[in-house]
């Protein structure tokens, strides 16, 4: 790793999806001879990797990171954790490992031990901001004693890093609250439209808003919120409940943040069913194409739920019918003759 006043000049990828590829990209653009490498379990984000032309891809995380001076962790939030620990045995030079994955304060410390433990300088990074309209100058809110040394190595690559404290977790914390309300934001406005859609209400519902939360372009923004979950919900829903867990810590209990990933949830499995076309038509026909594939979805439900309730049904049956044959096996056990036992009054045979 160069000193901390010297650029950057090697980089490694672990996640190489919508966030890792286009920070790769923005890397390449500026200084074409950097190195980047990449390891990614996805098949599909190798694929991506190895199309680029430029990007090496490893056999292991600790492999793609083995000579990196910078490397960049860009998982899902459930994954974080683990991809923190399989880069064990790639550390020993003392990389820079920055986590710009959205989860709670306690995840990220516990990545940085995870880092830490295996020789790396860790960097807790929040990225203020959706990745793909921005890519590296996204900004970002850095956190831990070696947030200087980053931005020092990111100087070449105009990245916004804004270091918020030598405290590990309090980065994270900004960008969780701003997912109870951003992600909030997203659910409420799906939920609120595709119910308006249903009573043929939305264009005085969108008026409303318009006239209570002023924006020039309301129904352009409602598509906006409603779609980025249909792309990306899954992932959003685990950052919301990694959100659940930072409420939890400050003692509070996550009511919104539960029902937002649920939402988000919700929205992803739609978005993967929905037909490619309805993301490019107007609002209105997108209502309608996301209400079907919830009908559907309530229909099966229902019909899931009617086969639960047979199930238990034939089982109640069964568990009176075991219960009925016991009575009847008592009894006749009691009747039947103990081949080992006289019978009342009967004389014991003599003794030879």
């Amino acid at each position: 790793m160069p000193s901390s006043l010297q650029p950057a000049s090697s980089f490694a990828f672990i996640g190489f999806g919508e966030v890792g590829s286009r920070f790769a990209r923005d890397i390449h653009a500026v200084d074409g001879l950097a190195r980047i490498s990449a390891f990614d379990i996805d098949a599909a984000a190798r694929d991506r990797a190895a199309a680029t032309g430029f990007v090496t891809l490893g056999a292991s995380a600790a492999e793609a990171v083995g000579t990196a001076d910078v490397v960049v962790l860009a998982v899902t939030a459930g994954s974080v954790l683990a991809a923190a620990g399989s880069l064990s045995g790639g550390l020993a030079h003392r990389p820079l490992v920055v986590d710009v994955n959205s989860v709670s304060p306690a995840t990220k410390q516990e990545a940085s031990r995870r880092v830490g433990r295996a020789g790396g300088r860790y960097v807790e990074a929040a990225v203020m901001t959706s990745v793909p309209p921005h890519g590296l100058a996204a900004p970002m809110l850095l956190g831990g004693p070696h947030a200087s040394a980053f931005i020092d190595a990111m100087a070449p690559f105009g990245m916004r890093l804004t270091p918020v404290s030598e405290t590990i977790g309090h980065a994270s914390s900004v960008k969780m609250c701003r997912s109870v309300m951003i992600k909030g934001l997203e659910a409420l406005v799906t939920e609120c439209l595709l119910t308006a859609r249903h009573y043929g209400v939305e264009e005085p519902v969108l008026a409303s808003l318009a006239d209570t939360l002023p924006h020039p372009d309301w129904p352009g923004l409602a598509r906006y919120l409603i779609g980025r979950p249909l792309q990306h919900g899954k992932r959003r829903a685990e950052e919301m409940r990694e959100v659940a867990r930072t409420v939890q810590g400050a003692g509070l209990v996550p009511l919104m943040s539960a029902a937002i990933a649920e939402r988000q949830e919700t929205s992803g499995r739609l978005g993967r069913r929905l037909d490619p076309a309805a993301r490019d038509d107007g609002l209105g026909p997108l209502l309608d194409a996301l209400a079907a594939l919830a009908a559907d979805d309530l229909g099966r439900a229902a019909l899931a739920a009617d086969d639960l309730g047979r199930a238990a049904l034939a089982a109640d049956d069964l568990g009176r019918a075991a219960l009925a044959a016991d009575d009847l096996g008592m009894p006749a056990l009691a009747a039947a003759p103990d081949p080992e036992r006289p019978a009342l009054g009967a004389r014991a045979p003599a003794a030879a």
